[in-house]
C-alpha cells in the first residue's frame, strides 16, 4: 500500500504535519528530539489501530514538513501545540504517548492541561536533569553551532552503541542493518532540530510538579538505556501519584524498536 499522505493543521501560529487513521478513542502520539512522527509507524501505531484505536501521529515543530520555527522556541509552546492539535482533532480527551522529549511534552501537558489527557504514557524520559545529561546536551548543542559535521560512518557508530541495547549490538548482522538506517538518516543537523535541542533545560527538575499530575500514567523505562539511564524513569514514575512503571529488559533508548511486541504489549493492556 502507498504511504498515507499527511495532513495539516494550522494551529498555535504554525502548520503541524500529522497523519490521522484507525477508528476509536484517540491517541496522539508524541516523538523525540529530531525524529519525525512516522517513526511510530515501524510497530506501535498499526499495533494500536489493530487494538481499536484512532491514532495519530505528528511532526513536532522543528521537524519539517511541520513548520521548522528555526529562530527557536521553549518546551512550552511544543506542549501547546500538542495542546492544539488535540483541540484541532476534535475528539479529545485524548490518550498521549511520547517518548524521551515527546515524553517530557507528555508530562507538561498532563500538568498544563489534564483536560486534554485521558491517559499518559511515558516512555524512555526524565523528570530531571543530570551533569551527564547537561554535559551532552551542550556537546550537542556546540558541534552544530561550530558548524562541524561528524563523518558519516561515526555518527552511525556512536548513535547505535548510545541507543541500542548489548543484546542488539551483539547481533552483528542486525548491527550491520542498524549502521544502514542511521546512516540513511545522515549526520547533519537541520536548524529546526537544532532549535529541538536548544528547548533541554541543563538545569531542570520537575518531579516536585509532576507530583501534582492526576491522570493515569504509564512509565515505562528501558534496561539499557544510555541516553536516559532508566533510573530517571522509574524516579519519574516515583514522582506521580498512581503511576505504574514497567521496565523493559534488552531495551536501549530505542526500546520501542528493539523490543516492539513488550512494548506494544504494555500500550495495550495499559489503555484498555
Amino acid at each position: 500500500m502507498p504511504p498515507i499522505a499527511p495532513k495539516i493543521a494550522r494551529v498555535n501560529g504554525i502548520e503541524i504535519s500529522y497523519i490521522d487513521q484507525g477508528q476509536g478513542p484517540l491517541v496522539v502520539m508524541v516523538m523525540g528530539t529530531g525524529a519525525p512522527g512516522r517513526v511510530w509507524h515501524a510497530h506501535q501505531q498499526p499495533a494500536l489501530i489493530a487494538a481499536g484505536y484512532r491514532v495519530v501521529t505528528f511532526d513536532n515543530r522543528g521537524i519539517a514538513p511541520t513548520s521548522e520555527c528555526a529562530e527557536g522556541f521553549a518546551l512550552s509552546d511544543m506542549v501547546a501545540d500538542t495542546a492544539a492539535l488535540i483541540e484541532f482533532l476534535d475528539a479529545g480527551p485524548a490518550h498521549v504517548i511520547g517518548t524521551s522529549l515527546g515524553g517530557r511534552i507528555t508530562a507538561e501537558l498532563c500538568v498544563a492541561r489534564p483536560d486534554l489527557v485521558a491517559s499518559a504514557v511515558i516512555i524512555a524520559s526524565y523528570g530531571r536533569s543530570t551533569p551527564l545529561q547537561a554535559a551532552m546536551s551542550r556537546g550537542e548543542r556546540e558541534i552544530y553551532d561550530r558548524g562541524i559535521e561528524l563523518p558519516e560512518d561515526y555518527h552511525a557508530a556512536v548513535t547505535a552503541q548510545m541507543s541500542l541495547s548489548p543484546a542488539t549490538l551483539a547481533d552483528e548482522s542486525a548491527v550491520r542493518d542498524w549502521l544502514d538506517v542511521i546512516g540513511f538518516s545522515g549526520s547533519r543537523v537541520s536548524a529546526g532540530v537544532r532549535a529541538q535541542m536548544g528547548v533541554h533545560d541543563d538545569e531542570l527538575d520537575r518531579l516536585g510538579v509532576y507530583g501534582t499530575i492526576a491522570v493515569p500514567v504509564l512509565v515505562i523505562g528501558f534496561a539499557d538505556d544510555r541516553t536516559l539511564l532508566p533510573h530517571l524513569s522509574r524516579e519519574l514514575a516515583d514522582a506521580i501519584t498512581g503511576a505504574r512503571y514497567e521496565e523493559v529488559a534488552d531495551a536501549g533508548h530505542w526500546g520501542y524498536l528493539e523490543q516492539p511486541a513488550t512494548v506494544n504489549a504494555l500500550l495495550i493492556d495499559f489503555l484498555a
